[in-house]
């Protein structure tokens, strides 16, 4: 149903994720922006779990080679239909034969391309999520390619007008700065009380090592606790036995350059994690682009459970509005 003409910097097959495989050291992949991914697929009456495009940076040249209803999410990436720009969060009509194709992005780093029924690709541990390390999933494990076709599924639940629009209060706006709420923790007392304060005063710069691994900040060198090093640790100071690492935690090895690890990271290793990205704000982690800033914010579990609270009572809201059109 849609071939491509050109396959963009990286655009992957993609939904919620492949959960519930850290046992066995295997990441969720998934949007790195599941905000966007939800309210795509709200848009054009698709199931939750149904596959989308995950487009970065630079997006690809599609045809539709019948009719249907699409929407576009996530960061500015500006679309167009035939050369026409079109509208973002919308749900939008599409002809056989329309070419959709990109502007060079504005803000954000990834857009969201949802068709009605879902990209049809084989379910691998019962998620159509690319993981492009291994070659799994997705679009024969990697990302799309010219010359690919990509038929659509039947994950298809409601007609949405086409038109029907989210409330421009409810759009997520993108800058170059960003504050990311984070909860301090699980090794944190690795660090020096000092260190700790850096780590939440710094304005960190996103290096060009960033992806859907995880994203290198630099700023100012992290200090540990002097000790003994315990069996099985390591010698450097920023390792420790060891442990699982949370899809958002944080490793600093050596001091430098902290790293949040994000999709398609391993599960679990050596380095000190010394905070978590909360669930809500790594969709705006992943909306970040090499060069812009962030800044650590400390939050309580409390604070972040009260943010996962209201952020799900958008999405409710956004799907009333819809269903209710």
């Amino acid at each position: 149903m849609i071939k491509v003409l050109k396959p963009g910097l990286q655009t992957t097959v993609q939904d919620q994720g492949r959960l519930g495989l850290y046992e066995i050291g295997m990441p969720p992949s998934g949007a790195m922006d599941q905000f966007a991914l939800r309210v795509g697929n709200m848009l054009v009456g698709n199931r939750p779990n149904a596959a989308v495009l995950e487009i970065t940076y630079i997006g690809p040249e599609l045809i539709f080679e019948k009719d249907t209803q699409i929407s576009l999410t996530g960061g500015l990436i500006p679309p167009k239909i035939n050369g026409v720009s079109v509208p973002m969060w919308e749900t939008l009509a599409v002809k056989a034969g329309d070419v959709l194709s990109f502007d060079f992005v504005k803000t954000g780093a990834r857009i969201y391309l949802a068709v009605e029924g879902g990209i049809d690709v084989p379910l691998v541990m019962n998620s159509r999520s690319t993981y492009t390390l291994i070659g799994i999933g997705g679009f024969e494990g990697r990302a799309l390619a010219k010359g690919d076709v990509l038929a659509t599924g039947d994950l298809h639940e409601r007609k949405v007008a086409a038109g029907t629009r989210i409330a421009e209060s409810l759009i997520p706006i993108f800058e170059r700065s960003h504050e990311i709420r984070v909860i301090v923790g699980l090794c944190s007392y690795r660090l020096t009380e000092e260190s700790k304060r850096i780590f939440l005063e710094t304005e960190w710069t996103v290096t060009p090592e960033a992806n859907r691994i995880g994203y290198r900040h630099k700023g100012q060198r992290l200090q540990f606790v002097e000790r003994e090093q315990p069996f099985g640790a390591g010698s450097n100071p920023s390792n420790v036995t060891d442990l699982g690492y949370p899809i958002g935690s944080i490793q600093v090895p050596d001091g430098v350059e902290p790293i949040v690890l994000l999709h398609d990271a391993v599960t679990g290793g050596g380095y000190a994690t010394v905070a978590t990205v909360i669930s809500t704000d790594l969709n705006r982690m992943g909306q970040i682009k090499t060069n812009e800033k962030v800044k650590f914010v400390s939050v309580s579990l409390e604070e972040a459970l009260q943010i996962r609270k209201e952020n799900q009572l958008v999405l409710n809201k956004i799907a009333e509005n819809i269903a209710s059109r």
